[in-house]
Parts: structure tokens; sequence; C-alpha cells
């Protein structure tokens, strides 16, 4: 969740840390710090609570020194404070470290320490790991970081600076991302490749157990025991470029409105026409042996684990085969059953999801199955699933997901068409579901060209605190990301519920002051949901509508009507004017909707 930056070579570090940090803002932080050895061979340090930009203000005009580290902090263990941002330094303010993740036996090491008498500057597990090599007598800092790591317990993904050996810089990851950028005769390392794509493409990722010595002149990888690893650079797809806002004021906007090319690259060479299916390489399964698929289970967080629950009602439907979407936070703790006739996918836009991660890993451990369906080339969970689908979306830079939300829901469209033709959706059914996914991206473009709409709508939600999301069969999972993006980007307390259990509670809460949301497709079940805005407007809730053409209900407050697709698809049109409406929302109760509070981008800790 927090970011890490680091540069070692011929130029000063502290511009491009900095400009690394700026990139990593999108990921959610509460402070922010830098580490320099200057020329001197001294330790500079500068770090406060809030924004970037408030570390900028503290760093003297000329901070000169060719090997640096710098963080972005989401806390964990301490408050946001200036004393527990990032980073810490041992005692006699030798060894600075920069550290993501949760070392869970913090309180033991901490104990341990105090009584040899040292005396503990922030709340932080973090400095822990500042005192423990400093402590060690191992003479090579990888050597005293690597025999301090044997004393941790938890996840982390780190780097390590030290004044009196400034030719390198010791990265380490257990759990929590770090990936090593090659320049000519220079190095980068940062926890996220946007913090490194404006000044090389060829990186390396590092796994899990493993670390890194990073030299101006190249790089070696090692386990935590000693072993020496070999790294294949790869590289990085994405421009510099890609991660601008260009002429947008926030990158929500920029994403919405980059939706409809999104998703002409997520279905790029996808849709195989002459047979009325399509064709996905990357799942690496035979037809029969998606034939011998009995159910499938679905992992992710967030709006992964929404898009996991559009997926599941898309493969029963399409594929008649069936399939469930959980919490990957749930399933790894519930000593899951796993199966050998069971196909898991794990869901993550940035492929790093901690609890999404850990699950993967639970399910090959016991033998199962597991794809990955993830934005982000080269990722953890992209590298340990092995097999699966890439959207293609290009970077997501605002926290609250957008695109990639889009992108998974059509490429769960497009297994699910796979999955059915090997089985029984007869070429009709395949021609017309191809033909829809084609028309999608020219019917986004078509909803977000009405987006003055949704802003007049938006002015009816700004001074409540309260708002329902309703949907019913797949409509309920349209409702849960339009809820969950509202309370994201805007504040507002919005709760989404099935149409069907209305009834069974959440009714005693709807009142004249309570607007709700009901999500209207003209399905088969179009005529229950009237029925259930009669219940809301019984007592007398305001209700709007998403919904298709067509004469809205008698009573409504307002609607908003998407073009017409195949039913199957109707998900992924009802969902767009939903994240319009949270970012207006948002704008106009003058949220910071790229950044909100609380939350970040890519969660890598429990």
């Amino acid at each position: 969740m927090c970011g890490i930056v680091g540069y070692i070579g011929k130029r000063d570090a502290a511009p491009i840390l900095m400009e690394g940090l700026h990139r990593l803002e999108y990921r959610g932080y509460d402070s922010a710090g830098i580490a320099v050895v200057d020329r001197a061979g001294g330790l500079r340090l500068a770090k406060c609570k809030g924004r970037v930009r408030e570390l900028e203000k503290l760093l003297p005009q000329r901070l000169r020194g060719s090997a640096g580290i710098a963080h972005t902090r989401w806390a964990t263990h301490g408050e946001p404070s200036d004393r527990n941002a990032h980073p810490h330094c041992d005692a006699g303010s030798r060894i600075a470290v920069i550290h993501n993740g949760i070392i869970e036996n913090a309180s033991a090491l901490r104990a341990r320490l105090e009584a040899a008498g040292v005396c503990f500057r922030s709340d932080t597990d973090t400095e822990i790991l500042a005192h423990l090599i400093a402590a060690m007598p191992e003479a090579a800092l990888d050597a005293a970081v690597r025999a301090a790591l044997r004393m941790v317990t938890g996840t982390y993904g780190l780097a390590v600076l030290d004044a009196a050996r400034p030719d390198a810089i010791v990265v380490a990851r257990n759990g929590s991302p770090v990936v090593l950028g090659i320049g000519e005769r220079e190095m980068f390392l940062a926890s996220d490749p946007a913090a490194l794509v404006r000044h090389t493409r060829n990186v390396v990722y590092l796994d899990d157990g493993e670390m890194a010595l990073v030299r101006a002149d190249g790089f070696e990888t090692s386990t935590l025991d000693g072993g020496a690893t070999v790294k294949t650079p790869s590289t990085i797809s994405w421009t510099n470029e890609a991660f601008d806002k260009g002429d947008f004021p926030h990158f929500m906007k920029k994403e919405i409105a980059e939706q409809p090319e999104a998703v002409r690259r997520t279905l790029s060479g996808r849709l195989e026409l002459r047979f009325q299916t399509t064709h996905l390489g990357g799942i690496e399964l035979a037809a029969h042996e998606l034939l011998e698929i009995r159910r499938i289970k679905i992992l992710g967080c967030g709006s992964a684990y929404i898009a996991g629950c559009v997926g599941a009602h898309l493969i029963e439907q399409l594929a008649r085969v069936p399939a469930h979407a959980e919490p990957a936070s749930e399933f790894r703790y519930r000593n899951p059953v796993v199966e050998r006739d069971t196909l898991y996918i794990a869901v993550s836009q940035s492929g790093e999801t901690f609890d999404t991660l850990a699950a993967v890993q639970e399910i090959k451990r016991k033998g199962g199955r597991v794809l990955g369906i993830v934005n982000v080339v080269g990722s953890t969970i992209g590298r340990e699933c092995g097999r699966g689908i890439y959207l293609h979306a290009g970077p997501e830079v605002a926290v609250v997901s957008t695109k990639t939300f889009t992108c998974t829901s059509v490429a769960f469209a497009l297994f699910a068409i796979q999955l059915g033709r090997i089985r029984d959706l007869s070429t009709a059914h395949g021609g017309r579901l191809l033909d829809a996914l084609a028309a999608l991206p020219e019917q986004i473009e078509r909803i977000i060209a009405r987006e003055a709409e949704i802003v007049r709508l938006a002015e009816k939600f700004i001074g409540g605190e309260h708002v329902f999301f309703v949907g019913r069969s797949a409509g309920h999972a349209v409702a849960m990301e339009g809820a969950l993006k509202l309370k994201e980007v805007s504040y507002l307390h919005a709760e989404a519920c099935s149409a069907a259990e209305l009834k069974h509670g959440p009714l005693a809460l709807i009142t004249p002051e309570t607007p709700t949301i009901v999500v209207l497709p003209r399905d088969d079940l179009f005529h229950k949901n009237v029925s259930t805005i009669e219940e809301i407007r019984a007592r007398q809730g305001p209700v709007f509508v998403v919904t298709h053409p067509g004469e809205p209900p008698a009573g409504v407050e307002g609607a908003f009507d998407v073009p017409t697709s195949e039913p199957e698809l109707d998900p992924l049109l009802l969902n767009i004017p939903l994240q319009l409406l949270a970012y207006h929302v948002a704008l106009q109760r003058s949220c910071d909707i790229d950044k909100p509070r609380n939350l970040a981008k890519s969660v890598t800790v429990e």
C-alpha cells in the first residue's frame, strides 16, 4: 500500500526520488520521507505527515548525493505523524530503512531491543529493522540485512541505505512488491513500475524470499538463505505519458473517459468470428480440460470481488457451470476445501493484492488449478498463477477502480463465452454475444457523452448522508459496485442490497431523506423490480433508476437510461453512469477524488 522509491547512480538522487514519490501518490498515503547520503558521507533525512508537496518544502535547495531512498506511508503501526513517517534510522543515524508490510513479531523484537538499551523514536514496526540491522556484526550490508530478516516474522518490501557504505542499496521482498529498474550505469528501485517508467522500462521483479544488492553498475539477487538467483529482465509496456492526467482535472475522470478504448484493448484479438466464440490463449487449458471443470470459484477484494460476482453470473448463464465469488480475505482463513474439478480464478487490478495472493498460494499448495485476471503484466499474482487473462486496460492511477472493473467484467464475458461454446452454447447465441461485445465501446462512449445529465442528477445527492442501491440478479452486483464507488469518493454512507432482501430488514431505514438508486434493466425481472420501487415509494423514499430506454416507472425522482445490449451484458453498461454519479457527487462535495481518505490503491497488507 505504501510507496518505495530508490536510486543509486551518477546523478543527484533527490529530484529522482521526489518525482518517483509523486508517481506513487495514487497508492494512498498519510506521510512521506526521503533519505540521501550526501557527498560528505552523512545521512540527510527529511520526513513529515501529509502530502509529498509538504515534504518538498522541507528539503534544502542543495541536497546533493547520488544514493537515496524515499517513501510514502499508509499507517499500520502508529498514527500518521512526522515521527512515524519513513525512513527510520538506527541510534547512530547511519542505517536508514523504508518498509512496506507488517512485522508480526514486532512487540517481542521491540522488547528485546529496549532491554538491550535501544531508545525508540517512533511507534512503528519498521524502526525495529533499522536497529536490528545496525546491531548485526556482519561487515557487508546485505549480510547484515539477511541476518536481521532471519529474526523477523511478517511481510515486507524494504530498502536499506547505509551512510558508511553508500555504494549499494539492499532491498528484500516477502509479500510486498519490489521492482528494480535498470539504467545506464545507474539503478532504480520501487514498489511499483509507475515510479520508474520516466527513467527506464527495463525491469526485474523480485520474488518472495529474495533480496538484491543494488549498485550503480548492476545488481545481484539471492535468497534469504544466501543462495544466488538468476533474474531475467522484462520490459514495461506502459509509457510515461500513460501516467499523466493530460487535460483532465482528475485521474478518475480520465480513466472513466478511457473505458471505450480500454474495452477495445481487452477485446482485441480475442473474438473468433469463424466459430462464434472467443480465444483466450493465456488460460492454457485445452477444451477437454475445460470440459472437466465442475465448478468455478472466483476470489478478489473490493471491486475485484464485485467484478467476480458479475463473472460468476455470466459463467452460470452462458456455460451452465456452478460459479461463486467470495472475498479472498475470507477464503484463506477458513481452511477451504480445494477440489481437483474446481477452477479457481484470482482477480486483482494491481496483481499485488496481498489477501488474493495468499489465497492463490493456498490453492496451489493444495494442488488446485488457478487462473489470474489482472491488469499489470509481470505482477506477482500474474506470475504466481502463470496463466490467465491480462486486461490491457492501461495504467489505473486513481485509487477507485473504474476502467479495470469494466474490463474485468468484459474478460469474464470472454471466458464465459469460450467455456459456454465448448459446452452447450449454440453458434447463434455465441454470435449474438460477440456482436454485443464488439458494440460495447461505442455504447460506453454514448453514455459518457451524456455526462451533463449525471451532473444534474448528482445535485440531488450532495445534501444527504445515506443512499441505498438496490438490484436483482446481476443487477445486485451493479448496485454493490455503485455503492462502493459512492462511499469511496464522496464519503456518503452507501449501502447495497438485493431487491428481494429489501423487505427483510433494510426497508426499515427508508425515509423521505434516504434516496434509493434502483438498477432496473428491462429484462424478465423488470416488473418484479417495479414492485420493489413501489415498496420504497410507499415509505416516502425518493427513487432514482438506471435503466434502459422506455417510459420510467411512475413516481421516480430521476432516471438515466443506457443503450440496450444483450441481457447477459447489461451490467457492463448499467455500471457506467454510477461511476460518473460517484465522481460528480464527490466533486460537488469538494472531496479529494483521486486520493480518498484512509484508502490505498494497491492493498499489500492484511
